[in-house]
């Protein structure tokens, strides 16, 4: 509190100047913290170092100095960090172990796998490092594709270097260089090629600092250690004193004064942008485990890698795509088969988990796994509405079970379950109550026999829902397409019009059995490509305005593309997730991002494709159409599209003869999907088709 002056009756109260009663309270801890994973080491009772307070809601105790004191007491302190990575390689362990004990063979020991094994490398240096520990950011995936790594070594410099020191200020680039046999490797004293050895010549760590200290000026562990301190806090009095010192011990060693001001330079130069070896090395021990797990036992990794973050749809949909890439099989969610998690069936198949469904939350998924291990798999809707518990499974649960297919096998199609769903959640209620009551069946069985309606009250065999409606009933409880993609149904006619798959133009395909083609980092083209819109970003371009980059996915290959302000603002309406669309543009390398980028000229949606690329609409009719009044209803059906520059075809048959006529000029269409939605309605499937 503050005190203040009264200046009298009627006037103010003026307080005293701030900077009188602040000086004393400048330095002082404002409040209190912790430290999320430090632990506090002590050689005896802890309270004879510091005092200790315990923090409210909780019983653990607190030291009450803080870090740099604890030190001064003589107290050590360990950053314990819980990795999320710890637990993806445990769940693949406890897998694996399941598949191997099947097979008589012995537990997996992942602290025995080879450091040096080639299918390891060969994924990295692959880049394929999604969903592997620290090496899976398209930044990362650059340093790998330029740096190439064969060794273990290698993995762990690639630990260090990926910080923006090292980056910036062109160590990468001469570590690179030096690997690669582009620049030469140099030592600056013949005393240090073993220190510095395993990165060509670069001192890349701070114990390279420390040894060198200790090799060439007689630095004790100590010494060295306050030399790596005095370089990373960078004091130019500590370091005139360390200057002095390691030259006066270089002398002794018999370095040359100026080899040895050399040395110290470049001691200082690189110790500004030294990293830990012993945290490099740790790291990349988890890194490369992660990737030996991905190269020897997929399913199993990526099973782990989605139960990890089955709570992130957009992750999800990343690592599914991932198991596309690696050509791994990943099932529906199955009520009869899927546990919470994601697992591997006996074919090496991925079964989704049932947690990863949208709309069901656990206590409901637990209930029903728990239910079926006690009395056995669930027969029908019926039998799963009736054993469920009615608290914690509602409507709403059971909706998103259905359309997530996780109900496939419980019924003929999604849509006759739908259907079914009020009558089974009726019956189950019904139960519910009489089982309250202790009441029998009429007939004296026990009400877990009530079998399913039949007769007047029995639900008909619906329909199967269409492609789309399935697919997207999976988008809303799945956050994807699983059984499918919303560009198939456009295949047989976009390959009228686009220059490939975008697997065949980006080249990611293996080139050995024909899927996928290599082109030059020099090689631009003009080509016409379709995806799915699976992500937009956007950001202020150079020149002004907003550009965009587009993610598109045709269920061969991702592409990004890059869509310049003029042709971002002409087109932004078309822009939107889960939307087909129609590219033009240029594709060239990229020497940013190393990787091939489609700068887009034209943006077509479907509809506007068709209407430029077709070359007519032909409509099969029969003799029988005429007399049925059929005419009259295409002719209804095709005047709100008149307005187009498709020419229309009928295809008329009769047993006698066969003839083809043209409609007016007038009658040209835009064939867009509602136009010929309704002519197969009225017509059929076959009936009508777009020529290219």
């Amino acid at each position: 509190m503050i005190p203040v002056q009264d200046g009298g009756v009627g006037k103010g109260r003026i307080a005293a100047p701030p900077g009188r009663w602040s000086g004393p309270a400048g330095g002082l801890a404002r409040n209190v913290g912790k430290h999320a994973g430090g632990v506090v080491i002590s050689p005896a009772e802890i309270t004879d170092f510091s005092p200790l307070y315990c923090e409210q809601g909780s019983t653990t105790a607190v030291t009450q100095y803080d870090k740099d004191d604890v030190e001064l007491v003589g107290l050590v302190k360990f950053d314990f960090l819980g990795l999320r990575t710890l637990t993806i390689i445990d769940w693949a362990v406890q897998t694996i172990d399941r598949q191997r004990a099947a097979r008589g063979e012995a537990p997996l020991d992942m602290q025995t796998i080879a450091l040096d094994d080639p299918l390891s490398f060969d994924l990295l240096r692959a880049c394929k490092t999604t969903a592997v520990f620290q090496l899976e950011s398209r930044g990362m995936k650059d340093l790998i594709r330029r740096l190439q790594p064969d060794c273990f070594e290698d993995v762990v410099a690639l630990m260090a270097l990926f910080r923006p020191g090292p980056l910036q200020s062109g160590m990468v680039d001469d570590f690179i260089d030096r690997k690669h046999g582009r620049a030469k490797v140099e030592y600056p004293h013949p005393d240090l090629a073993p220190i510095l050895k395993p990165t060509y010549g670069v001192i890349l760590y701070q114990e390279q600092v420390m040894q060198i200290a200790q090799v060439l000026a007689n630095y004790t562990l100590g010494g060295a250690d306050l030399l790596r301190r005095a370089m990373g806090k960078k004091k130019p009095e500590e370091m005139a004193k360390q200057r002095s010192i390691f030259s006066q011990g270089a002398e002794e060693r018999g370095v040359k004064a100026e080899t040895a001001t050399y040395i110290f330079d470049l001691m200082e130069k690189f110790a500004g942008y030294g990293f830990n070896r012993s945290h490099s090395a740790a790291y990349a021990l988890v890194a490369y485990q992660t990737a030996w797990l991905k190269s020897h036992y997929p399913a199993a990794f990526m099973a782990a890698v989605l139960s990890s973050d089955m709570d992130k749809t957009d992750k999800v949909v990343v690592f599914i795509e991932e198991c596309r890439k690696l050509e791994l099989t990943v099932t529906p969610p199955n009520i009869n088969v899927s546990d919470y998690r994601f697992t591997v069936d006996e074919h090496g198949q991925i079964v989704y988990g049932l947690g990863a469904i949208k709309g069901v939350g656990e206590s409901a998924i637990e209930g029903l796994l728990m239910e079926r291990q006690q009395h056995g798999l669930f027969s029908d809707l019926f039998d799963l509405c009736r054993r469920a518990d009615g608290h914690k499974v509602n409507r709403r649960v059971m909706e998103s079970l259905i359309r997530a297919g996780a109900c496939d096998e419980l019924g003929t199609n999604r849509a006759t379950l739908m259907a079914q769903l009020p009558e089974a959640l009726r019956l189950a209620e019904q139960n519910t109550r009489n089982d309250a009551l202790g009441q029998d069946d009429l007939f004296g069985l026990p009400t877990d026999a009530v079998a399913p309606p039949s007769g007047a009250t029995a639900v008909d065999v619906q329909p199967a829902w269409n492609d789309e409606e399935r697919l997207r009933g999976e988008k809303e409880t799945l956050g994807l397409y699983l059984t499918g993609h919303p560009i198939e149904r456009y295949a047989a006619e976009l390959q009228h019009f686009v220059t490939g798959k975008l697997i065949d133009v980006t080249g990611e395909g293996d080139t050995s059995n024909g899927s996928g083609r290599r082109y030059d980092r020099g090689s631009a083209r003009s080509v016409t490509l379709a995806g799915l819109v699976v992500g937009i970003r956007t950001r202020n371009a150079q020149r002004g305005g907003r550009m965009a980059f587009v993610t598109l996915d045709d269920r061969s290959a991702r592409l990004e593309v890059r869509i310049f302000s003029e042709t971002y603002e002409q087109n932004r309406h078309l822009l939107d997730t889960d939307k087909i669309l129609v590219v033009k543009g240029t594709l060239a390398w990229d020497d940013f991002s190393d990787s091939q980028r489609l700068n887009v000229d034209r943006l077509l949606d479907i509809d506007t494709a068709r209407s430029e690329y077709a070359k007519g609409l032909v409509l099969s009719l029969e003799s029988g159409d005429f007399n049925n009044g059929l005419v009259k209803e295409l002719s209804t059906t095709l005047a709100p599209y008149r307005q187009g520059t498709c020419p229309i075809w009928v295809n008329y048959r009769r047993p006698e003869m066969r003839a083809e006529i043209a409609f007016s000029e007038n009658w040209r269409v835009k064939p867009v999907e509602t136009l010929l939605q309704n002519l197969r309605a009225k017509l059929g499937v076959d009936r009508v088709r777009v020529v290219y």
